[in-house]
């Protein structure tokens, strides 16, 4: 019997595990679900026979190595710093590992030892990171073999609220892992515009925003998405002249997303004693108030950019309310994220929304065309969300098309760029609703 290691049992697995326990008893796989909460473990795996649980510590090496020894693959959902752990311990006892989250630097430097061990540590591997991998590619690889010339990619991808389900003057609701949300951008942007680099600081990711139209959607807001240039190579275009991977919102969260950025609400390194101190005694702090009215002072911080709508998304947030915080000693990230819990929780038949857009341009026999490849997905619900759907799935795919050896396996630390990859999971994952429709003007 094959064991497959799920590392996670969080709000992303759902769709993962259910997949696997789907396939099980036709496979004889054994699914063993490790969590450090007993409850989200319990919750996924629903006694289903082919299931084992294991609550334990991701980063204690006596509870985790003995479960990757009886895996055969492991399937990491944990937060993106733990996937190291994992990922030592499958080299060592010659695992092979999937993850969803950005290669980081020390998963990178395991590569050659990864080749030499023969072993596949597929990384990048869920929405996006992952169906957008797969999804350009194929693009990439399919006019490239018409003798058709790149000469810009745009790739946007959005977790967002469903239209019948927003209900706050944010637009947004917690779909996936919330303290994301609270770090996004905060390393800056680049990316290839024109031929040119072009460098975005961390004060400016959210400023002024540019808007993309979606089919059925109207105008969405993007902001650029880390490090677009490192894939210029990964992606095979190194001499195409606009690259961009960027995030989609509606328009008004990135102006309000501006505006906390701007009074340094998301900062990780700064500390408050929060046992005595509110909400409104917070932003006093922060924006060096000492007497009139708060909203008026927080207008002025903001060099004249806000507006009334703009102070009432910060009255909603909770932000100028008279309430203890009482979380102890954090920082304003901390506190940030504990006002954004409570008030950007999805309720439990909401309906989120994940939109992916590819926009290429290119030149065949001298003619200029644009493609526009784009893909809106619903969730069923706050558990069954389309977010979940499409960071879990592709990996459970790779996962049975490489247990029941129906791909060559690729070797060392990889993104799913290869056709080998791609094609049998995006053609599975048509059978379960994600698909692209292409326009071609």
């Amino acid at each position: 019997m094959q064991t497959i290691l799920v590392a996670g049992a969080g709000k992303s697995s759902i769709y993962l595990i259910e997949y696997l326990l789907s396939n099980a008893g036709r496979n004889k796989w054994k699914v063993i679900v490790a969590d450090g909460s007993k409850d989200a473990v319990y919750e996924k795996i629903k006694k289903h026979p082919h299931a084992e649980a294991a609550v334990i510590d991701i980063t204690k090496a006596e509870q985790r190595v003995p479960l990757v020894q009886r895996a055969d693959i492991v399937v990491s959902l944990m937060p993106p710093h733990l996937h190291i752990h994992l990922a030592k311990d499958c080299l060592v006892h010659k695992k092979n590992l999937i993850t969803s989250s950005y290669i980081s630097p020390e998963m990178k430097a395991m590569d050659e030892d990864v080749k030499k061990a023969g072993l596949m540590f597929m990384c990048e591997m869920g929405l996006d990171p992952g169906i957008d991998h797969m999804t350009a590619n194929q693009i990439i690889h399919s006019i490239e073999r018409v003798a058709s010339s790149i000469t810009s990619f745009k790739s946007y991808c959005g977790g967002l609220i469903a239209p019948e389900s927003d209900n706050n003057p944010w637009h947004y609701k917690f779909s996936w892992n919330p303290k994301n949300i609270i770090t996004a951008g905060a390393d800056g942007a680049q990316y290839l515009q024109n031929g040119k680099v072009v460098n975005v600081p961390y004060e400016d990711i959210f400023d002024n925003c540019k808007k993309i139209k979606v089919d059925g959607l109207g105008n969405l807001a993007y902001y650029p998405n880390r490090d677009s240039l490192r894939y210029l190579d990964l992606y095979h275009v190194p001499d195409i002249k606009t690259f961009i991977r960027a995030t989609l919102r509606y328009p008004v969260f990135c102006k309000g997303w501006n505006a906390i950025v701007s009074l340094g609400l998301t900062n990780q390194q700064d500390s408050f004693d929060t046992a005595n101190l509110t909400f409104a005694g917070w932003i006093k702090q922060k924006t060096g108030f000492s007497a009139g009215e708060l909203k008026k002072h927080v207008l002025s911080k903001l060099n004249g950019e806000a507006d009334d709508k703009l102070i009432a998304m910060l009255d909603w947030l909770g932000l100028f309310e008279d309430k203890t915080i009482m979380l102890g000693k954090v920082s304003s990230a901390d506190i940030m994220l504990h006002l954004l819990l409570n008030k950007w929780e999805m309720a439990p038949f909401d309906k989120d929304m994940v939109v992916m857009q590819h926009e290429v341009e290119y030149v065949h026999k001298g003619s200029k065309i644009k493609m526009t490849s784009s893909m809106v997905i619903k969730g069923e619900s706050r558990d069954h969300s389309a977010m979940a759907k499409t960071v879990g799935l592709p990996m459970a795919v790779l996962t049975k098309l490489i247990l029941t050896n129906r791909i060559t396996m690729p070797t060392g630390v990889l993104i799913p760029n290869m056709p080998s990859v791609y094609r049998p999971v995006l053609t599975e994952l048509k059978h379960h609703g994600i698909e692209f429709t292409e326009v071609v003007e």
